[in-house]
């Protein structure tokens, strides 16, 4: 009995200075971290700088479903409104990706500020990013980056829906019906798409065919942000980054000028359609 007694008296503190010895450790433990937190946060941008293939993306909305027959709907506000509405889930979703794509470049471009190199992993991003954009032969890292600053960014959604309304005859066109493209991009493979009824014998030119609605949405924002035919539009957004200024539809169809062979008189015309238009968008800019 005496030794239990004296086993029942000794153990609360035992239990205290066990308590104690952890909580020593933790706070060691704690302190050692916020110290290393502090030394490599400056410079760290391995937590930024995620891997191409898992950017968090909103999920596909229609992508694959066939195009709405837009000839059938009678009403003239109703179709915009449905051809708008069918367009937009995707139109913001590619942006969204172009965002994710902006914030590892200017990540990238942050670190080589701080440090003239980059780890072989950031190279590698950096690589896909040049591949992706057509920079591959860029003379140096620092033009690489000042250029992929310039072409990594949105296309504002109004621009977007107005030029494919535009191009597609509001989506009833044979090529946006049966193959996604609502943007009247070429091919140059035989097989691409479509042969235009007007082309002449010496042309070889096909209207692109997609796989889905995302596809031509990509390939047309790709198309304005990477093709230098569109440099102006690029230098434009640019300019509105610099001055903190908003990107906007009106802004960025200035740059058109390479789009069609009407030059101005399809820039003027895209313009009034963004004016006509926007109330039934449903955007903020």
């Amino acid at each position: 009995m005496p030794n239990i007694k004296k086993h029942k008296k000794n153990k609360p503190h035992n239990k205290l200075g066990m308590r104690f010895f952890l909580l020593i450790i933790f706070i060691v433990l704690g302190i050692t971290a916020i110290l290393f937190k502090t030394q490599v946060e400056p410079t760290d941008v391995s937590n930024d700088i995620v891997s191409m293939e898992h950017m968090e993306v909103p999920p596909l909305e229609n992508s694959y479903k066939p195009v709405p027959n837009f000839s059938e709907i009678e009403d003239i506000v109703e179709k915009k409104k449905q051809f708008f509405a069918y367009l937009l889930p995707e139109i913001r979703r590619q942006n969204t990706i172009v965002l994710r794509e902006r914030e590892i470049v200017m990540s990238l471009s942050n670190q080589f500020a701080q440090s003239p190199t980059l780890s072989p992993r950031h190279r590698l991003v950096l690589d896909k990013l040049a591949a992706k954009y057509q920079l591959e032969d860029e003379e140096s890292t620092p033009a690489l980056l000042r250029e992929l600053v310039k072409r990594v960014d949105i296309i504002p959604p109004a621009l977007i829906l107005v030029q494919a309304a535009n191009e597609s005859a509001w989506g009833t066109s044979r090529f946006a019906q049966n193959g996604y493209n609502f943007f009247g991009l070429w091919c140059f493979r035989k097989g691409c798409g479509f042969v235009p009824t007007l082309r002449d014998d010496d042309e070889a030119h096909e209207v692109a065919k997609f796989r889905s609605l995302s596809h031509a949405v990509m390939t047309y924002i790709r198309n304005l942000n990477r093709h230098y035919a569109y440099a102006e539009l690029r230098d434009i957004r640019a300019n509105l980054r610099v001055k903190n200024r908003p990107i906007t539809a009106e802004a960025l169809a200035k740059g058109l000028h390479s789009y069609s062979i009407r030059g101005q008189d399809y820039i003027d015309e895209i313009l009034s359609m963004i004016r006509v238009n926007r109330k039934y968008m449903k955007l903020s800019v």
